[in-house]
């Protein structure tokens, strides 16, 4: 492991009880964080894995598709700690596999509550206190669905898209302080999110990776650390690939 340099750092990790979020909090912490908060719907999921994690993360039990428990949040977060230098938000859902002419329109307006409004939400709460003390990393996590588009997910790959495209305006609002914006484009990783998709589908994913392996929640930690970190201050608005060479742009 390399070393990455996140020391006294605070950080807020959304959907940070398992998957993508606890992956980057453990990272955090051996970088050196010195507090991360795990915000997560599952809120007794993320007590246990703040307890499993020790010393310096905590959990907090919010639905990010609520914009004022996620304002109450934020409140709560910088009182506690006195700042939120970093923001991660994984949370995020697939949704169910259907042609784009049959999704069920309930499902279709979850998938963009989830993965975009709720993205939305968390910067719009955030964002204020990182301008005023001129410092703050903001890593998103969007999917290679968001570049190229995965058949029967029209939802997911449109929500995806949108995060990148939210990634880049904010990255340029936010050009004129320390703050840096960037997303990340991970290609399928074993999480628990595939128990929302058939196995149909999941093969098909495997089927577009050139290097024929899901990536790994290690490897994705570590790009988001970097990009969390101190050393990541020219480059904002920006995507990062992690698809084992699906990316065609």
């Amino acid at each position: 492991m390399n070393q990455i340099d996140l020391t006294g750092r605070v950080a807020v990790v959304t959907g940070g009880a398992q998957g993508i979020g606890r992956a980057v909090a453990e990272r955090f912490k051996a970088s050196g964080a010195r507090h991360i908060e795990l915000w997560d719907r599952d809120g007794a999921l993320a007590e246990a894995t703040a307890k499993e994690l020790g010393e310096g993360v905590s959990a907090r039990t919010v639905d990010i598709t609520d914009y004022a428990a996620v304002e109450a949040a934020a409140k709560a977060a910088e009182a506690a700690h006195g700042a939120v230098d970093i923001l991660v938000n994984s949370a995020g859902i697939a949704g169910p596999t259907y042609k784009t002419w049959e999704y069920p329109l309930e499902d279709w307006a979850r998938v963009q509550r989830i993965n975009l409004d709720g993205t939305f939400y968390c910067c719009r709460a955030l964002v204020p206190g990182m301008r005023e003390r001129n410092y703050g990393r903001i890593v998103l996590v969007a999917s290679i669905a968001g570049k190229e588009g995965n058949p029967n997910a029209s939802a997911y790959s449109a929500s995806k898209a949108a995060v990148i495209g939210f990634t880049k305006s904010l990255g340029k609002e936010l050009a004129d302080r320390n703050i840096a914006v960037n997303c990340i484009t991970p290609a399928t990783a074993k999480t628990r999110i595939l128990e929302q998709v058939s196995e149909e589908f999941i093969e098909y994913m495997l089927s577009k990776i050139p290097r024929g392996r899901f990536v790994e929640l290690q490897e994705v930690a570590s790009m988001v650390a970097f990009l969390a970190s101190e050393d990541n201050s020219f480059t904002t608005g920006a995507v990062f690939d992690l698809s084992g060479g699906r990316a065609t742009y």
